[in-house]
């Protein structure tokens, strides 16, 4: 069995150059993306690796990267966590698939987070550990109309036929948790970082408050300086 009884699941892509972040490449520039992305992955791994009460795992895509070798670059081993890559022909079978291998491993709950919104607390984690105890599914509404997080006691199938990647993801996952009579639990809404407008919206967060991401935060400051 073991030592938690919830994985905290962190989709992610192996950092490499022009291969993370494309939309916000376009205006930052592939370079200066990758160092992004590689803090938003020093964040949540400091954040989440010393975890109480969940087990840090990443689910990692392209499968032929060295993940953890990648990561144990960035944070020391003792953050580094499980990482497994993942399965699928599309990327709701890969989420799919991300709780199936959580389950095949004992875990009663698991709790999977993009890794596209380097300002998810610890508190909301503990949030929907919580919800777990009460509702089938807990979602992390973002407001471009997805989610951020989504977590469930058993592998339910709330993925084949959603269109990832649109604004119907958040509603239709909530229509498919109804047919298949899930209770359902919302959580604060969040915004991901995937185009120029967000990571200023990012920079004005960060400015007010560095601590909600300091690797992030160091690295959006030296960006904003060479866009001016």
């Amino acid at each position: 069995m073991p030592e938690f009884d919830t994985a905290l699941v962190i989709v992610a892509r192996t950092p490499r150059l022009g291969e993370v972040k494309t939309r916000l490449a376009a205006s930052l520039g592939p370079a200066a993306t990758l160092q992004l992305y590689r803090a938003f992955l020093t964040d949540l791994a400091m954040r989440f690796a010393p975890a109480r009460d969940c087990a840090l795992h990443w689910a990692y895509t392209p499968g032929d990267g060295d993940f953890a070798t990648e990561l144990a670059q960035l944070v020391p081993d003792t953050c580094v966590g499980t990482c497994f890559p993942q399965h699928g022909s599309d990327f709701a079978q890969r989420l799919h698939q991300a709780f199936r291998e959580t389950t095949s491993r004992a875990f009663a709950r698991t709790i999977l987070i993009s890794s596209d919104s380097p300002q998810i607390s610890s508190a909301l984690i503990s949030q929907a550990r919580q919800a777990l105890d009460t509702h089938d599914v807990v979602l992390g509404p973002a407001e471009d109309g997805g989610y951020y997080l989504i977590a469930m006691r058993k592998p339910y199938d709330l993925f084949t036929g959603i269109p990832m990647s649109t604004d119907q993801v958040l509603r239709l996952t909530i229509a498919q948790a109804q047919k298949l009579s899930l209770s359902v639990h919302l959580l604060d809404t969040l915004f991901d970082i995937d185009e120029l407008a967000d990571f200023h919206r990012l920079a004005r967060l960060l400015q007010a408050d560095p601590g909600l991401a300091p690797a992030t935060a160091a690295c959006v400051f030296q960006a904003m300086k060479e866009l001016v």
